[in-house]
């Protein structure tokens, strides 16, 4: 007996404000395959997340994205790992009954022995209270940029924002894992 996969159209549509805390020691782990579908989760994830991981395992990682989180975060890291370089950002999870979650996430691309990719494993842990409430307002805006003019003006706006900085996206997201405001 096979069952669908989930995908982001099964994610729930009731998007509360009530946020879950991922514990201080807490490590969520997942890996995915080259199209994003989830092969591994540990039982972190499926505790914060609120799904069984019979019903991750095969759905696309994109389920427990927050409507909140801007498309551009993710490009920037599809562009990274696709490169086979490292991504380290803020992410607010979307859980099984609409509520949230923010992990630290680090995610690279796993290679073979001919150094082809083959999958991508994501290690995620607590942000710091600081960092969450330095990026909220950074995602709104290109939250909002993406609404009305498209993933290029969320793009635009993210590298005016990084020149302005005077920062690589990179240093911006140490800079506000450290605590740097």
């Amino acid at each position: 007996m096979s069952h669908k996969s989930l995908s982001k159209s099964d994610a729930p549509k009731n998007i509360t404000n009530n946020e879950k805390k991922l514990g201080d020691n807490d490590f969520i782990v997942s890996k995915t395959n080259l199209k994003g579908k989830i092969i591994y989760c540990n039982e972190i994830f499926t505790e914060m997340s609120g799904y069984e991981a019979s019903d991750l395992i095969g759905a696309n990682h994109n389920i427990i994205r927050h409507p909140d989180m801007p498309k551009i975060a993710f490009k920037v890291l599809w562009d990274l790992v696709q490169q086979k370089k490292e991504f380290f950002g803020f992410v607010k999870n979307l859980r099984k009954n609409g509520d949230y979650y923010w992990v630290f996430a680090y995610i690279t691309a796993d290679l073979d022995n001919s150094g082809s990719i083959i999958s991508y494993t994501s290690v995620r842990r607590k942000p710091p209270q600081s960092a969450i409430d330095a990026i909220t307002p950074v995602y709104k805006l290109l939250a909002d940029a993406e609404r009305s003019g498209g993933m290029e003006a969320s793009k635009k706006l993210l590298f005016d924002f990084l020149a302005e900085k005077k920062m690589s996206y990179d240093e911006l997201v140490t800079a506000l894992q450290l605590g740097a405001k």
